[in-house]
């Protein structure tokens, strides 16, 4: 990959190593994906996190455990259903989402995606954890290079993609260019799945300005375009709708069942799947 195909958003994998430790701690992951830098970043925040929970009600590792959740139960479900179903994990970081579905589903076909440090830092974790074998590319998303992720699968076949804690890096601008490529290389799919999480602006919360001010913190340390983009449900509908998606369905991890909540109720993260399907295939 030559330096002119690099995109500007490509300095955010310092959180790579926070969440991946985070995962290590809550007992879901393996060794092999917790870092050095991980644990000190974690040892960092921790005294920020508790008083997090205890003044504004939710913190970082609450959030990354919530949007975890939901994106794993809502991939169990579309395996359970489709067995058939091949997975892509964009900016897959040290996520022990693919090392454990492939423990669960040892015939499951699961891509992992980052950039190329991050990509080859996966690679020797996955080696280390048992997993040698297991699908790891390197691909800058906001480059032509997006259409590898799919040359290799079966057209017959339905695919989902997911990504986790990736949104708010990016300016909507860039989320229409991701989700539109996405969208039309879906296309080509019986069954087209995007899973995600996003973090709506923190509206309805009493905290709502220390909540700001650290997002501002979080976009200088990534060197990102770090920033909310969505105030209601309606908002990412239409977004998603305007980017080539058919159905879209959100949840927030506060609402009392899987019915739909149309306000914003207060929930740093929200969890979304969007859904194409191609009825000539």
């Amino acid at each position: 990959m030559s330096e002119q195909q690099l995109s500007e958003h490509r300095h955010i994998s310092f959180t790579a190593h926070y969440t991946g430790y985070m995962w290590y701690l809550m007992g879901i992951s393996h060794p092999a994906f917790a870092t050095k830098k991980g644990k000190w970043l974690t040892t960092l925040l921790h005294p920020l996190e508790v008083w997090s929970e205890r003044f504004i009600g939710g913190s970082i590792r609450r959030t990354l455990t919530q949007r975890h959740v939901l994106i794993d139960e809502a991939l169990l479900k579309l395996i359970e259903a489709q067995p058939d179903i091949q997975v892509i994990e964009i900016a897959a970081g040290l996520s022990p989402r693919g090392w454990s579905f492939r423990r669960k589903f040892p015939e499951l076909r699961y891509i992992e995606v980052d950039l190329p440090d991050m990509a080859k830092a996966k690679r020797d974790a996955l080696d280390k954890a048992g997993q040698a074998d297991a699908e790891v590319m390197a691909v800058d998303l906001f480059t032509p290079e997006i259409r590898k992720l799919f040359e290799k699968l079966d057209s017959n076949k339905p695919v989902v993609v997911i990504s986790e804690g990736l949104v708010n890096y990016f300016n909507k601008d860039m989320l229409a260019q991701l989700w539109g490529a996405l969208a039309d290389h879906g296309k080509a799919f019986p069954k087209f799945y995007y899973l995600t999480d996003l973090c709506p602006e923190p509206v309805n919360h009493r905290f709502a300005q220390v909540v700001w001010k650290s997002s501002q913190l979080l976009r200088f340390l990534s060197r990102s375009a770090f920033s909310f983009h969505f105030t209601s449900p309606q908002e990412v509908k239409d977004f998603f709708k305007d980017c080539g998606y058919e159905k879209v369905y959100i949840e927030q991890p506060s609402q009392s069942d899987k019915t739909e909540v149309e306000a914003h109720i207060g929930d740093f993260v929200w969890f979304v799947q969007a859904t194409i399907e191609n009825s000539s295939l």
